[in-house]
């Protein structure tokens, strides 16, 4: 197995702090995600360090640290490495008490058995160590393992697997019951059937878990390369129907097959998720599950009289955005992300028009706030339904010609200048000014005289005599 880590500063500075601790007497290993993504053969993101050393230990070897989690054994470490500050998380072992509140042990005892922190984690394949001294002397990311779970077993058999019981480790962290679900999407492994069964009979749970912590878990699933089989897993194990029970009534509804010939709202839908390359933004994400979440409300079938008529679902996109936007709220996503969201949402269907729009028309609708996203979800709702990219082509080609100045020229006319004309300020300024952008932005005025021409001839009753 051959990694790129030896320059890597994040598993640099947690070398070095699994050194001191040795050096002071204390076992640390590399623990969790990292020691599961070196023996997959991936660069972790960052790594955790569990240590036999007791928080008061740690923070006395070291110069920079932060206690963000003392009573349950978490110190963060800081050190400078070229430059650059480096925080390592910093975990003593230890054994949980009772988690009364689904989320947190009541309590805490810290241990010097490395076997008696592993059984208290989530999954096998993140309960192994690893041995980072070890590794780089000999190269041997499974010689360095330690494994008291049979994690590598399960790593090797694509099985996400709870450790020990199932039940219990769902009852004392119910976010787990998504954390199996988004490692089984994102690793494309199958979550073992008694580690399944229970997070169906306790899915009803996942209600009490902070909506902030159940946001970010989903996040995390639409956005790590997974999507249509993390969703596919959360309507299995009904947990789907607890957080987002307005996209389960996608199921079923049917579309015309003239536009869609993949089938009902809920398929198109999967199919978009899964050309969700790992990595996305969030917005384009939640766009895309969210595009047509109007539909299952709007559903109009044919005209049981009108042999030519088909399902229609009228106002879909106006409705859509208000769910979509009573959602975000319930998920307490930022102003700004649920702004882009519902515009996603809003603005989905109107490249149908786009060939057919004026230069004014098109060039507001290119100009919207991150456009490419926008052009990102047309093109696999196109791909993801007939398939036709045309619109899109179209689309993509003027906002890569259309130089940003002309998206949106300084304009001709402000509103000073219509007070100079002798307008008297009014809620009409607003029409009036439109008025001027539109006919500058299609290019039939060009100077501010032309524009405030054309101003006059329109509203000349509202100017001063």
């Amino acid at each position: 197995m051959e990694t790129n880590i030896d320059c890597n500063p994040q598993y640099c500075a947690a070398l070095g702090l699994v050194r001191r601790l040795h050096e002071a007497g204390h076992q640390a290993y590399f623990a969790g995600g990292c020691v599961r993504d070196l023996l997959l053969g991936v660069t972790p993101k960052d790594f955790d360090v569990a240590t036999s050393a007791t928080p008061d230990k740690i923070v006395a070897l070291f110069a920079k640290t932060f206690t963000v989690g003392a009573h349950f054994g978490v110190v963060l470490v800081c050190e400078t490495m070229d430059e650059a500050e480096i925080a390592t998380e910093v975990a003593t072992f230890r054994h949980d008490g009772a988690y009364s509140d689904g989320r947190r042990p009541d309590a805490v005892r810290f241990s010097t058995d490395a076997r008696e922190d592993v059984l208290r984690r989530d999954f096998t394949i993140n309960g192994m160590l690893l041995d980072p001294t070890k590794y780089e002397a000999t190269g041997d990311v499974v010689a360095a393992t330690l494994d008291y779970v049979r994690g590598r077993e399960n790593l090797a058999a694509k099985v996400v697997r709870a450790i020990g019981d199932p039940a219990l480790r769902f009852r004392e962290d119910k976010l787990r019951l998504l954390r199996a679900v988004r490692f089984a999407a994102r690793l494309g492994f199958q979550i073992e059937e008694a580690t399944a069964a229970a997070i169906h009979q306790q899915a009803a749970a996942i209600t009490q878990v902070s909506i902030e912590r159940i946001r970010d878990e989903v996040t995390r699933i639409l956005t790590e390369g997974g999507a249509r089989r993390g969703f596919e897993l959360l309507d299995q194990l009904g947990l789907l129907e607890r957080i987002l029970p307005d996209v389960v009534r996608m199921h079923g509804v049917a579309q015309p097959p003239e536009f869609h010939p993949e089938g009902d709202v809920w398929t198109h839908t999967m199919l978009l998720l899964e050309q969700l390359p790992a990595g996305c933004s969030a917005t384009l994400a939640w766009g895309a599950l969210l595009h047509d979440i109007g539909k299952p409300a709007t559903y109009q079938p044919p005209a049981p009289d009108n042999p030519g008529d088909r399902i229609r679902f009228n106002g879909h996109v106006e409705v859509g955005a208000r769910i979509a936007e009573a959602t975000l709220a319930r998920l307490r996503f930022s102003c700004d992300d649920t702004a882009q969201i519902v515009a996603l949402v809003r603005n989905h269907m109107r490249f149908g028009d786009v060939m057919r729009m004026k230069q004014s028309t098109l060039k507001r609708f290119l100009r919207l706030p991150c456009f490419k996203e926008h052009l990102a979800l047309h093109r696999i709702d196109s791909l993801s339904s007939h398939g036709d990219l045309t619109n899109y082509n179209y689309a993509l080609d003027q906002f890569e010609e259309e130089p940003a100045p002309d998206l949106r020229p300084s304009p001709l006319v402000t509103g000073r200048d219509l007070i100079a004309a002798g307008y008297r300020p009014s809620p009409q300024f607003k029409q009036m000014l439109l008025l001027a952008e539109d006919a500058q932005l299609d290019g039939a005025v060009t100077t501010r005289e032309e524009a405030l021409r054309l101003v006059e001839a329109h509203f000349s009753m509202t100017r001063e005599l």
